[in-house]
């Protein structure tokens, strides 16, 4: 139920912002999410006007017309009732899940667009709104000296450092790891560092390289788009995976690595699996990938999980002194073996805003409940006992979630089997779409959108997923 406007004290935004953030990142996916909601802070919420910062203008108009309307639905879905959303220009500030920025105490040095529910998006008009492959900002706080390096990763990070201080003889670094190991903060401290030295570096997800080609190919400017992507001293792509749709944009990405490859400039790559199990690609770039210095990074050990937690902490508690969580519970936190950094961090980000909000001592006690919430269902469900647990609920066989069948039937229980793989297991999103028939990676992310959708307007339908959720959690 949403609360009264004008009652919400600041803490209750803090908490729905944090749960609506957790809400977008499920709908849009990683990548998306990482590109262009991680980096906005909660610069304030007065009577139910909610001001968001983003660090530069074109960030900020790129939210105002594409995301305002999502986020003001992710909000209302975690019990928020904002009368406006006004997305503001304001400088980046570390924070945890994008906290509370300063800006919330000068509003006067923030400028913005506001949205009105219901109302259409006004951006203002910059200078800075140039639609280009030099447009994606790079992560501030995302460098080598904040990453932690470990035993499982240490080999990654100085590969990656070498690349940026121009030491590596190697024309080609490619890192592969999972989801949250680190690997995109590796590419952006990488491009970071490279530019200190006066390299143009240029660095891209692997959708952004996919939608800008196709878009100079409709346009029949591809010249243009190629011209612009050589211009590079060193090419970063993350999330390669993305990148096996289209032979066009396939073939035009092996021409890209040749094309560095033979004027000795430095290209880096980021995926979730090494190249020969890039299957989409096709032998010759998987060939020409393998050719390079390709470096696995894995789940970090005790000691460097603790160590991550360590620096997040005190990272934390430089705004926040009274939310310090005590060593056992870092302790207790690290000791998740089947975590990668991103769970470790979710758990810690859920105690610390505990403290902070209510202002109580985080215990050992505490934080086992909140362990064991959040790794229970990963290291016990996977996605065979998802369709099969889903399948017997709806009263479908097995099969039907691998058979090209679509109708309502069929379709909408298989939506909800992706949305709890995606939810309840660490499988990427081409991996949940292989076990369900060969499907599309983008098909995936439509069925997780669409579930979150219907459980937020349906009731009913709401309980039917949280009960298979329920059921799929209990231990065996």
């Amino acid at each position: 139920m949403a609360h009264a406007v004008g009652r919400q004290s600041q803490p209750e935004w803090d908490v729905i912002w944090a749960g609506a953030r957790e809400r977008l990142r499920r709908e849009l996916g990683d990548a998306t999410f990482d590109a262009w909601i991680a980096p906005l802070t909660l610069a304030g919420a007065e009577h139910g006007e909610i001001r968001i910062g983003a660090a530069k203008p074109f960030a900020r108009n790129w939210v105002a017309n594409h995301y305002v309307a999502r986020i003001e639905r992710a909000m209302r879905a975690e019990g928020g009732d904002p009368v406006s959303i006004t997305i503001i220009l304001c400088a980046p500030q570390p924070s945890i899940g994008g906290g509370l920025s300063s800006d919330h105490i000068n509003p006067a040095r923030s400028t913005g667009a506001m949205y009105m529910p219901s109302a259409p998006v006004a951006a203002e008009g910059t200078g800075d709104d140039r639609r280009g492959l030099w447009n994606r900002m790079l992560h501030p706080t995302q460098t080598f000296e904040t990453f932690i390096a470990g035993q499982a990763n240490e080999f990654g990070f100085r590969a990656a450092r070498s690349f940026a201080d121009g030491e590596s003889d190697s024309g080609l670094l490619y890192i592969h790891g999972g989801f949250g190991y680190g690997k995109t903060h590796l590419l952006n401290a990488t491009a970071l560092e490279a530019r200190k030295h006066g390299k143009r570096a240029l660095f891209l997800g692997a959708e952004d390289f996919m939608r800008q080609f196709l878009g100079a190919l409709h346009r029949r400017d591809t010249l243009t788009f190629k011209d612009e992507l050589r211009a590079a001293d060193m090419l970063l792509i993350d999330d390669l995976q993305h990148i096996c749709r289209s032979s066009s944009t396939v073939s035009e990405f092996l021409h890209t690595v040749n094309a560095f490859a033979d004027s000795r400039r430095k290209l880096v790559i980021a995926a979730d699996r090494a190249p020969s199990a890039l299957e989409a690609l096709g032998a010759d770039v998987r060939s020409r990938l393998s050719g390079g210095l390709v470096i696995g990074l894995d789940k970090p050990d005790r000691d460097t999980r603790f160590a991550i937690l360590k620096s997040r902490a005190e990272e934390f508690t430089r705004a926040r002194p009274h939310a310090m969580l005590p060593v056992d519970v870092l302790e207790r936190i690290a000791e998740m073996e089947d975590a990668s950094p991103r769970d470790l961090l979710g758990v810690f980000t859920k105690l610390a805003t505990y403290a902070d909000l209510t202002k109580k001592p985080v215990t050992l006690e505490i934080a086992e409940e909140a362990v064991g919430q959040r790794s229970a269902p990963g290291r016990r469900t996977s996605i065979e006992d998802i369709q099969r647990k889903t399948a017997e609920y709806y009263k479908l066989d097995i099969k039907d979630f691998q058979s090209p069948q679509r109708t309502r039937r069929v379709a909408r229980p298989r939506q909800v089997a992706m949305f709890l793989s995606r939810e309840l297991t660490m499988r990427s999103l081409p991996e949940i779409g292989r076990r369900f028939g060969g499907r599309d990676h983008t098909t995936v992310l439509h069925a997780c959108r669409r579930i979150a959708e219907l459980c937020a307007e349906d009731k009913t339908f709401r309980e039917e997923v949280n009960f298979l959720r329920s059921m799929l959690s209990q231990p065996r």
